[in-house]
């Protein structure tokens, strides 16, 4: 496929008299497929808005290079700024403004057509308010007034920083549908998010960015399986088994067909055995012993797991404060 957006050896370095310098991108790659929703992820610091901000020319890199559809940006962002669509951060509107005017003078300063407002209204839901003041929108119909202003362009490249931000379960779900439809339609949408969960399941693919430099990209499902480890879960029929079963599979590690590398880890109801060449061994190996398994499954891993073990974070909401 042809990339929709490529970066490569991002750098961007902030220097000031009280922190000294700060290197809020250090050698950092992307790319972006066409025909995807592409997820951006990174926790609060890790370089994610300022990637954004400098892939728009809102901020100058101190070296790397970028290109969007082919073209080379900054250098050709006007030729190109036409095609794409983007939000990043919370955006702001006239509080007195109906969501009908506001788009209506997005538009007419874009050279936009006129009848694309009524058209992004419906997408994103807000035709019944379109006649009512932004001052009397939720936090959710904001963001939807958001997602709309980007639309207007019809862009080949959607650019969208926390869409889902205020928006209840069903507005989530409306969010993810029309992603789904965009992308049908032709569009290339690159989203930010901190609801990992979902995420993975409306991204095709995912770059996670950690302290300014990429630690994991590719299709949601090779990033899962690549962080799995391999891991199986193991319960007996017994569960006063385990320490035994335990020390049989450790014994037998070193001389086994699986090797030396296992690791086995005893929980309150199950082990936990990574490091196994083929699942059979375990059976075989506790069959040996008169220790019989009742359960034998692999370890699943989903988005939020493998995200804060690369990023060395304990949960995102610990990072809320911090420059993003």
């Amino acid at each position: 496929m042809a990339a929709v957006l490529e970066i490569d050896g991002l750098r961007k370095t902030y220097r000031s008299s009280r922190r000294g310098v700060r290197h809020a991108l250090d050698g950092f790659d992307m790319r972006v497929e066409a025909g995807q929703v592409h997820g951006f992820l990174g926790p609060n610091g890790s370089g994610k808005t300022t990637t954004l901000r400098t892939l728009l020319g809102l901020v100058s890199a101190n070296g790397g290079r970028m290109a969007i559809l082919g073209r080379p940006v900054p250098e050709h962002l006007p030729e190109v700024a036409r095609q794409v669509g983007a939000i990043v951060e919370s955006p702001q509107f006239f509080p007195h403004f109906t969501a009908r005017d506001t788009l209506s003078l997005l538009a007419q300063a874009g050279g936009v057509a006129s009848r694309r407002v009524p058209a992004v209204l419906d997408l994103v839901g807000l035709a019944g308010r379109a006649g009512d003041r932004v001052r009397t929108y939720s936090l959710g119909m904001r963001q939807r007034l958001a997602v709309a202003s980007a639309l207007l362009k019809e862009p080949a490249l959607l650019i969208l920083d926390e869409p889902a931000n205020g928006l209840d379960p069903a507005g989530i779900r409306e969010m993810r549908t029309l992603m789904r439809d965009l992308v049908a339609a032709g569009t290339t949408v690159v989203l930010s998010s901190h609801i990992l969960g979902e995420i993975q399941l409306i991204c095709d693919s995912v770059t996670i960015i950690s302290r300014g430099r990429r630690v994991a990209a590719g299709p949601v499902a090779e990033v899962l399986a690549a962080h799995s480890g391999g891991g199986l879960r193991v319960r007996l029929d017994a569960v006063a088994d385990l320490p035994a079963a335990e020390a049989v599979l450790v014994e037998a590690a070193p001389a086994g067909a699986a090797g030396s590398g296992i690791s086995v880890t005893r929980h309150a109801d199950h082990l936990l055995v990574y490091g196994v060449g083929q699942p059979s061994w375990v059976t075989r190996t506790l069959a040996a012993g008169d220790l019989y398994v009742s359960e034998l499954a692999p370890v699943a891993v989903d988005l939020e797991s493998v995200f804060l073990h690369l990023t060395g974070t304990t949960s995102e909401s610990d990072q809320a404060g911090a420059e993003r």
